[in-house]
């Protein structure tokens, strides 16, 4: 038996892995996947692997499920905001443990920079060092959605510290290049 329905496509949810209780209603993920997406005729065509579309997939709705179960968070944010980086915007990962930066959107190095549920407040450091031009912010909140902002390195804050500091409610609410 569900635990309810999609208040916007009558959708089945049976747990937490179907959808997100939100205000007293389900939404289900995939409405929320599909918020703010543009028709496929307007979006540019991104070479994203979709198998890893479907992992990230799993992964947010496992994360999601896993909190409604035991009340606790799974530590895994920043990879989840590195996937959520390369299937929504097409940014090409480096390798494990590529030091500075994330990964490339067309000619530009990006580093990412996720804000989990857990985080009071919504700024992020980044080491002044790293080899990067673009700096993308993603917000994760205790529902399990996702927002992202991208900052041009040379708009960040100058300084001779270790560190640059950056706010996701500062930037630009543009989206990002390449993310359609």
């Amino acid at each position: 038996m569900p635990l309810g329905y999609c208040r916007y496509t009558g959708v089945a949810i049976h747990s937490a892995s179907d959808g997100v209780w939100d205000d007293g209603d389900w939404i289900s993920w995939d409405y929320i996947w599909q918020l703010g997406q543009e028709s496929e005729s307007e979006q540019p065509t991104k070479s994203v692997d979709p198998e890893l579309t479907g992992i990230f997939e799993s992964l947010v709705h496992t994360a999601a499920a896993y909190k409604e179960r035991t009340g606790r968070y799974l530590d895994i944010f920043g990879e989840l905001g590195e996937l959520y980086a390369e299937v929504q915007f097409g940014i090409e990962r480096h390798k494990a443990n590529a030091t500075g930066s994330d990964g490339r959107l067309g000619d530009d190095f990006v580093e990412v920079k996720t804000i989990s549920p857990l985080k009071k407040d919504d700024k992020v450091r980044v080491k002044r060092a790293g080899h990067f031009n673009k700096l993308l912010i993603v917000k994760i909140t205790e529902n399990f959605f996702f927002d992202a902002v991208m900052i041009n390195r040379k708009d960040l804050a100058k300084g001779d510290g270790k560190f640059a500091s950056a706010r996701f409610s500062d930037a630009e609410q543009d989206e990002p290049e390449g993310s359609g």
